[in-house]
């Protein structure tokens, strides 16, 4: 179950990813940098779903993500910022006034997306050979 679980969660990134792209091939910078952000973060929960961990919060699922993959160094530790730093950017482009994301802001967003995705589909893999 929680390995069907963190599977589909992992596949949901990648679609969003995808969502990001377009958006920033469509010059829709604010939303392009929603989607990465939505990106690493259900990636983060698809490796939490394998310690059967979750949060309603955002920053809960961030806590934990932190507490159960980043500290035991199941996942790399330079990643994690890029969550955190997506998070305080899409808060801003969501729900600040005059705040203006640059086509440079959303394509940093989507690399960092790109790395953190991949980097968890590996992470997912490794932890799941290990389980059998």
């Amino acid at each position: 179950m929680r390995r069907d679980l963190a599977k589909y969660r992992l596949e949901r990134a990648k679609e969003i990813l995808n969502e990001s792209e377009d958006s920033l091939r469509q010059k829709h910078f604010a939303l392009s940098v929603n989607r990465s952000y939505y990106a690493m973060f259900t990636s983060a929960r698809a490796l939490l779903a394998l310690k059967e961990k979750d949060s309603s919060k955002h920053s809960g699922v961030i806590a934990l993500f932190n507490q159960y993959i980043i500290k035991p160094g199941i996942f790399l530790k330079e990643y994690s910022k890029f969550l955190r730093d997506a998070k305080r950017m899409r808060e801003d482009a969501d729900y600040s006034d005059f705040v203006e994301i640059t086509e440079e802001d959303a394509q940093i967003q989507l690399e960092n997306a790109k790395k953190f995705v991949g980097e968890a589909e590996k992470t997912m893999k490794k932890i799941t050979s290990e389980k059998r």
